[in-house]
Protein backbone atom coordinates (compact mmCIF):
# COMPACT_ATOMS: atom_id res chain seq x y z
CA UNK A 1 0.00 0.00 0.00
CA UNK A 2 1.04 3.53 -0.56
CA UNK A 3 2.49 5.28 2.00
CA UNK A 4 2.02 8.96 2.94
CA UNK A 5 4.89 11.05 1.64
CA UNK A 6 7.59 11.61 3.78
CA UNK A 7 5.32 9.86 7.13
CA UNK A 8 6.14 6.33 6.66
CA UNK A 9 3.06 5.56 7.98
CA UNK A 10 -0.10 4.30 6.22
CA UNK A 11 -2.52 6.93 4.66
CA UNK A 12 -4.95 4.11 6.22
CA UNK A 13 -3.51 3.84 9.55
CA UNK A 14 -6.54 5.27 11.64
CA UNK A 15 -8.86 3.26 9.57
CA UNK A 16 -6.52 0.13 9.78
CA UNK A 17 -6.96 0.96 14.00
CA UNK A 18 -10.75 1.68 13.75
CA UNK A 19 -10.74 -1.74 12.23
CA UNK A 20 -9.29 -3.40 14.34
CA UNK A 21 -10.63 -2.28 16.99
CA UNK A 22 -14.10 -2.89 15.66
CA UNK A 23 -12.82 -6.74 14.89
CA UNK A 24 -10.98 -7.85 17.64
CA UNK A 25 -11.72 -11.10 18.60
CA UNK A 26 -13.08 -11.47 15.13
CA UNK A 27 -10.04 -10.84 12.91
CA UNK A 28 -6.27 -10.86 13.32
CA UNK A 29 -4.42 -7.46 12.99
CA UNK A 30 -3.00 -9.11 9.79
CA UNK A 31 -6.48 -9.85 8.79
CA UNK A 32 -7.43 -6.28 9.05
CA UNK A 33 -4.62 -4.91 7.45
CA UNK A 34 -5.23 -7.26 3.99
CA UNK A 35 -8.34 -6.12 3.74
CA UNK A 36 -7.88 -2.49 4.38
CA UNK A 37 -4.59 -2.83 1.19
CA UNK A 38 -7.62 -5.17 -0.91
CA UNK A 39 -10.00 -2.22 -0.09
CA UNK A 40 -7.64 0.28 -1.11
CA UNK A 41 -6.67 -1.31 -4.34
CA UNK A 42 -10.24 -2.06 -5.36
CA UNK A 43 -11.00 1.36 -4.49
CA UNK A 44 -8.55 2.58 -6.93
CA UNK A 45 -8.99 -0.07 -9.83
CA UNK A 46 -13.06 0.84 -9.83
CA UNK A 47 -13.34 4.50 -8.82
CA UNK A 48 -9.91 6.01 -9.81
CA UNK A 49 -9.53 6.98 -6.22
CA UNK A 50 -9.09 5.37 -2.76
CA UNK A 51 -10.51 8.14 -0.19
CA UNK A 52 -9.89 6.57 3.60
CA UNK A 53 -14.01 6.89 3.82
CA UNK A 54 -14.23 4.75 0.97
CA UNK A 55 -11.85 2.63 1.69
CA UNK A 56 -13.09 1.96 5.44
CA UNK A 57 -16.42 1.37 3.90
CA UNK A 58 -15.31 -1.70 1.68
CA UNK A 59 -12.79 -3.07 4.02
CA UNK A 60 -15.81 -3.24 6.74
CA UNK A 61 -17.57 -5.14 4.45
CA UNK A 62 -14.92 -7.40 3.68
CA UNK A 63 -14.30 -8.26 7.65
CA UNK A 64 -18.14 -8.56 7.81
CA UNK A 65 -18.19 -11.14 4.76
CA UNK A 66 -15.48 -12.60 6.70
CA UNK A 67 -17.01 -13.53 9.92
CA UNK A 68 -20.11 -14.91 8.53
CA UNK A 69 -18.07 -17.41 6.69
CA UNK A 70 -16.29 -18.16 9.72
CA UNK A 71 -19.57 -18.52 11.92
CA UNK A 72 -20.97 -21.06 9.13
CA UNK A 73 -18.08 -23.39 9.02
CA UNK A 74 -18.28 -23.52 12.74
Amino acid sequence: MSRAAGSGTSPYAEVEARLQEEFAGVHSATTVTRCVEAAHYGALEVTGSAHPDLVERIARKHLHVLALVASERG
